[in-house]
Parts: structure tokens; sequence; C-alpha cells
């Protein structure tokens, strides 16, 4: 049974974590993840998901802003949604495997979930493949592809690809697979999330919004001011109509530049999520613009 060391940091790693311990002929012998940070308003120091998941799991736990100076020994190492370079000594201590959300060669990079539904992509998968010194080029051990539902929202897709994946990534841990080359064609990079890639810009096709909208939820939102005051959007759809860019029409029904955005439940600042029915309530005056 192979010693293996588990290293991720996110909500995502700490899901793959509690699946993979269910695997079988699997020991995790250490969680190796980022330090606690200050995080949230109150700026309070934060474990990573994936260190509550560790122990939560009694797991030994290792959190350390340089994982690859001194590797914890192993037999193989699993790397998922880690947020640090894996360089030498432990890029060549042992396998290493990373389980990745896409379709290798598309979608390397932090954010494949989110870019793959920003594109309007129909179809995307969970890869198994080897660590190297290159971003997510490594050899591919195992790939399976699922279709992006029109109704999926990125926690959809997360999920999908970790009941997929893990399996998979497990058969890569337990020496049961063959890497084969990634293609050097179709290579696209999903760059970080930046605020400026929340923004809706209604002067796109709805098409486009509704892809932004369900590509952040239900972990980080579209933002929009609605009359000046900022919201978070946190599932509309896009639907058939005409009008001046921004312009809102009842309920909730904001022109772009092709179609309209039905947007279905949203936040505003300090407020909880809600439907748009309760949202208006609330209100003195309905929307007339957004911005």
């Amino acid at each position: 049974m192979p010693r293996v060391v588990f290293l991720g940091t996110s909500a995502f790693g700490g899901d793959v974590l509690r699946g993979l311990v269910r695997q079988p002929g699997i020991e995790i012998v250490a969680v190796v993840t980022q330090p606690d940070r200050p995080s949230g308003r109150g700026r309070r120091e934060q474990s990573p998901p994936a260190a509550l998941a560790a122990r939560e799991l009694g797991l030994r736990l290792v959190q350390t802003a340089d994982a690859s100076t001194e590797p914890v020994e192993a037999d193989a190492g699993a790397v998922v949604a880690f947020g640090q370079i894996v360089r030498p000594p432990l890029l060549g201590a042992y396998p290493l495997y990373n389980l990745h959300p896409s379709l290798l060669p598309r979608w390397r990079g932090a954010a494949p979930i989110e870019r793959a539904i920003m594109a309007g992509d129909a179809e995307t998968g969970a890869c198994v493949i080897a660590v190297t010194a290159e971003l997510d080029a490594g050899p591919v051990h195992g790939c399976v592809p699922f279709p992006i539902r029109p109704e999926d929202d990125a926690g959809a897709v997360r999920g999908r690809a970790l009941e997929l994946g893990t399996p998979l990534l497990a058969a890569a841990l337990r020496g049961e697979t063959t890497g084969v080359e990634q293609a050097e064609a179709g290579v696209t990079y999903a760059h970080k999330i930046e605020a400026a890639d929340r923004r809706i810009d209604w002067s796109e096709a709805a098409a486009g919004a509704a892809n932004r909208v369900r590509a952040l939820s239900p972990h980080i939102g579209a933002r929009c001011e609605l009359d000046g005051e900022p919201v978070t959007v946190w599932r509309a759809r896009a639907g058939e109509g005409m009008g001046v860019p921004g312009t809102v029409s009842p309920p909730l029904r904001v022109a772009c530049g092709e179609g309209v955005l039905e947007v279905l439940e949203l936040q505003a600042a300090g407020r909880r999520r809600m439907g748009v029915a309760d949202y208006l309530r609330g209100l003195r005056t309905a929307p007339e613009r957004a911005a």
C-alpha cells in the first residue's frame, strides 16, 4: 500500500482529500497545506479548507509556505489545488500526481472550471497528470470528459470533477496507470479570477453575462450595481428581448448588448442571498438601471 502525502489548500483540495481516504489501497501519511492567513472583514486568522479536512480526518498536518524545501517522507504525492509552485527537492523525491478539473491541455492554470464556463464550453473533464516543472503540462495518467449542462454552475461542475477524478487519482497513486504526453495543440490558460472578471458587462450578449454568473457561483459571485447600489448576482438566465444595455424591466430583466439577462437570485451588500421577489419587496421602488 503506497504511503501518500497530500498537498492541497482550497475547498476543492479538501473535498478530494475526503474522497481519497475512502479509496482502497491508499494510506495518507500527511497533509501539507498553506499556513493560516487573515481572512474576511475582521481579518481573523483562518485555516485553509484542506487543513480543516485534515483535522476532521485525524491526519498529520503540515502547514508551510514552502513545501518544496523539506519533502515529507512518502512513496507518492497527490497535488490538488495547492497554490504553491512545486520545485526540487520535492519535485523528483517521488512521483507526484495532480488532479486537474479540465480537459488538458485546455485550461491549464488556476481557474479551469470558471474559465471553461465563461467561455461557453459544452464539455470539460477531470484529468490526472504527473507533476512536472511546467505548469499543468505533465503526462496524462487518466482523463474522463463530461458535459457542462446549460444550467450547471461552477459548484455543479466541481462536484462532477470530484466524483470522476478522485478514483483516477487513486489509481495513479497505486501505480496502476501509464502516462501519455499531452498534445502540443490546443493549449489554453485559465488565469486566476481577478476583480475585473467579476464585473457584469451589460454591453456583451446576455448569454455571455449568464455564463459569467454561472462561472462565479456559488463561491465568488458576479457583481454589478442596481441604481448605484452594489449587488452580487448568484443566479440568472439569458432571454430574448431588446433595449438600451443596462435598462431594467420588471421583474428584474436587464437589457444587454444582445438579449436580456433575467436575474433570479442576488445579494445586496450586508444582506443575505435571496430570490428576486424577496429582494424587490425590500425596496421602495424597483431598480431602473444596472451598471
